[in-house]
């Protein structure tokens, strides 16, 4: 059954809780002198990391018992299992344990609620930044900082001859140097995590190319926000990005844009041709 719109504020207001909930262990750990593991892929894995998850799983598991929690501290299911659910809870305790570990502030928790293979409810939370930007279908997007009250964001139209790019701090490659060549004279934005969907769903930025790999529960959130701003998440060939339909979790590479003016596929070097799926 589709969760209703009522159902959905009720959601949202508790996951703001939760993740205020889990941003606050976060930063006890932040401002000590932690200790950094590494996953088996290299990236950095952090207590945070580990009690922001256990927090999140908790709550949620009490919200709503019979939805099931997809997590990326947690081993992936198999597609098998996964396959059979039409509604589930997509987390990243931490998204940017990289800008964490480099004490930049530029770390998001990030907690979706996907249906249909689409994320319909989301909460992008910036604990060291104290701001959070969070979206529910047909409830808008928002942005609160500190403890003033949310205001409602939207995406900006392009302006032809002053573009925008949001950024990748940590994630550069040569295709992507490609393709802002390509796109011609802009400014650029650099931000780590998920903050570069919420410049694009603020109006702050226009676009974010993102030409390099990313796992579902980096986006998830963040797609819902920058979608009822107004603005939309497509992979290469500009088909809306989808979730759980295949075995891997790793997102197809993508683009984030504001009120659409241009078909930003036509800028890709060739090379990025195989990365549409």
């Amino acid at each position: 059954m589709t969760t209703d719109k009522n159902q959905l504020a009720d959601y949202l207001q508790a996951v703001r809780e939760i993740a205020a909930e889990a941003g606050e262990a976060i930063m006890e750990i932040y401002r000590s002198d932690f200790a950094v593991e590494h996953k088996a892929d290299k990236s950095p894995l952090t207590e945070a990391d580990l009690r922001s998850h256990a927090i999140i799983v908790e709550r949620l598991a009490r919200l709503t018992p019979d939805i099931p929690v997809l997590s990326e501290e947690e081993k992936a299911l198999p597609f098998e299992q996964r396959r059979q659910w039409r509604t589930y809870w997509l987390i990243d305790p931490i998204d940017g344990t990289r800008e964490f570990v480099k004490r930049n502030d530029e770390f998001t928790v990030n907690i979706a609620l996907i249906e249909d293979h689409r994320p319909v409810l989301g909460i992008v939370d910036a604990p060291a930044l104290d701001t959070r930007w969070f979206a529910a279908e047909g409830l808008g997007a928002w942005k609160q900082v500190d403890d003033k009250e949310p205001e409602p964001i939207q995406c900006r139209a392009l302006e032809e001859g002053h573009l925008v790019v949001a950024s990748t701090r940590s994630h550069g490659s040569p295709e992507l140097q490609a393709f802002e060549a390509a796109i011609g004279e802009h400014e650029s934005r650099p931000m780590g995590s998920s903050l570069k969907f919420c410049l694009v769903a603020e109006g702050a930025a226009d676009l974010y190319p993102r030409l390099g790999p990313t796992s579902e529960w980096d986006t998830g959130a963040a797609q819902c926000v920058v979608e009822q701003a107004g603005g939309q998440v497509t992979t290469l060939d500009m088909k809306p990005l989808r979730y759980n339909t295949k075995e891997s979790l790793l997102n197809p590479f993508f683009f984030v844009f504001g009120k659409q003016s241009r078909d930003w596929s036509r800028y890709l070097p060739v090379s990025s041709d195989s990365k549409l799926s």
